[in-house]
């Protein structure tokens, strides 16, 4: 069995909560990632995405000041460095999430299991088929859209 603590990346950038939307996209760019977990000191407060940039302020014309608390997805699924990478991989795939943040017994942040850490430095096909599962196209929610506006792209002739 593979521990997480065999695999993860440490040492991962952290932002705090009253840190700016424009600060998360300009760590990312540098970094080269899409997520960057949100801490008060060491403790995990949520994880903020490149999606969450693109839904809750570019699709919302926020500005690019607004603090990561109100953007920052809350609800973070994590894992222990113990975990088994397999049993986490599958906890990935059910909840659709690329990266995993890794936290110790008294819930500080300690790293985080990214498809990428498990395909170069673990199991690769395991991997893809998580990466498969993660992949499935989503189904688009139209419950807000009424019936008379017709197909996209339609119109009135």
């Amino acid at each position: 069995m593979t521990r997480v603590s065999e695999l993860m990346t440490r040492g991962v950038r952290t932002l705090a909560p009253s840190d700016s939307v424009a600060l998360a996209a300009q760590a990312m760019d540098e970094l080269d990632i899409g997520a960057v977990p949100v801490c008060d000191g060491q403790r995990l407060m949520g994880m903020v995405t490149d999606r969450d940039i693109v839904l809750r302020v570019v699709a919302q014309k926020r500005s690019p000041d607004t603090a990561l608390s109100e953007v920052m997805s809350k609800d973070v699924q994590w894992c222990t460095d113990t975990d088994d990478v397999q049993a986490v991989m599958d906890q990935m795939a059910s909840r659709q999430v690329r990266r995993m943040p890794v936290v110790d017994r008294d819930k500080r942040l300690v790293g985080i299991l990214s498809l990428g850490d498990a395909a170069v430095k673990g199991d690769a096909r395991k991997a893809g088929q998580t990466l498969d599962t993660i992949s499935q196209p989503a189904v688009p929610d139209r419950s807000n859209q009424s019936a008379a506006s017709g197909p996209a792209g339609g119109g009135a002739s």
